[in-house]
């Protein structure tokens, strides 16, 4: 029996345990945001305008347990997620058309704004991928999407797929009065009330948030026009983004550990006793067994965007 779903070789590890997530994962929401139908399913049907953190939170959550969580752990919250879906719907002011939020092209949106987002700001965060990788994880994670009630072809699997794919989506997409209420949630979001002894520490988030917003796609950035467009804004973004991740990459686990719901910590928990008994060696955490099986030489230069979007 597999200890976690992804093994710790994978791509999906090398990922999803690197600390530049934070960015990739407020990046992906409002990626996910131009979608109109999209947004409008969230905003009528979330809670995000009273915990936006919380939504952040619990993809964290989804993504730690498809990641490393046991392949028992990731069906049973993926039969919760899809139940939830299937329970909710919601209209389209602009058509009155009444939407399921489990709607085939709107999972696969979602998925695709998440995977290109996480694929995208990891590279250029400077986490030494290589264009068979990228492609390697797309794979990967089409498992993922099984989770939410899509097949594995349902979704692009290469990075040829992907930009196929949002190149062909990219006419449907803009920006709403909703999509651009939720960037500015994003950018300065309500501290939820387990972290509430964090709350003077608020101001720590503005870069996450504007690193996010700055690493969307350029037409994007012109559509929201939430924060000024300054010239060299692309390669600010990949400094700042660079220099982000190295200062969380200090910060030691236990204390890193306090952002995340408890549930998230205890499967993470549980994750190194099952690699443990299966022969990994794990007891410097997660980031270090990943670091001894996927070794690279330091010095390996940065490819061009994977999405390119």
């Amino acid at each position: 029996m597999r200890p976690t779903v992804a093994a710790p070789e994978s791509v999906t590890w090398t990922v999803h345990l690197d600390r530049a997530m934070w960015v990739a994962g407020v990046r992906a929401l409002m990626l996910q945001a131009l979608h109109p139908v999209a947004m409008r399913g969230v905003w009528q049907r979330s809670d995000f305008r009273s915990d936006p953190t919380g939504r952040l939170l619990r993809t964290a959550h989804f993504v730690a347990v498809t990641t490393y969580g046991s392949p028992e752990e990731a069906d049973r919250l993926g039969e919760h997620v899809r139940r939830v879906h299937r329970s909710l719907s919601f209209t389209d002011p602009d058509t009155g058309r009444r939407h399921r939020v489990d709607e085939h092209d709107l999972l696969v949106w979602v998925h695709c704004a998440e995977v290109t987002s996480y694929l995208e700001t990891a590279v250029r965060a400077g986490v030494p991928l290589t264009p068979a990788e990228w492609d390697r994880y797309l794979d990967e994670q089409s498992t993922t999407a099984t989770y939410v009630g899509l097949s594995r072809d349902d979704v692009p699997r290469s990075v040829a797929d992907m930009r196929r794919y949002l190149a062909s989506v990219r006419p449907v997409l803009r920006v709403t009065p909703e999509a651009r209420r939720a960037v500015r949630f994003l950018l300065w979001p309500k501290v939820p009330d387990h972290l509430a002894a964090l709350a003077p520490l608020k101001p720590l988030w503005f870069p996450v948030g504007a690193l996010s917003y700055a690493t969307l796609p350029d037409w994007a950035r012109r559509e929201y026009g939430v924060l000024p467009a300054l010239p060299g804004a692309g390669a600010a973004a990949t400094a700042g983004l660079r220099a982000l991740r190295r200062g969380l990459d200090v910060v030691p686990e236990r204390y890193y550990n306090l952002i995340f719901d408890e549930a998230t910590v205890r499967s993470a928990e549980e994750a190194k006793e099952r690699l443990l008994a299966a022969g990994y060696r794990v007891e410097n955490g997660f980031r270090a067994l990943r670091s001894r099986t996927r070794f690279r030489p330091p010095q390996v230069p940065a490819p061009r965007s994977p999405a390119d979007a």
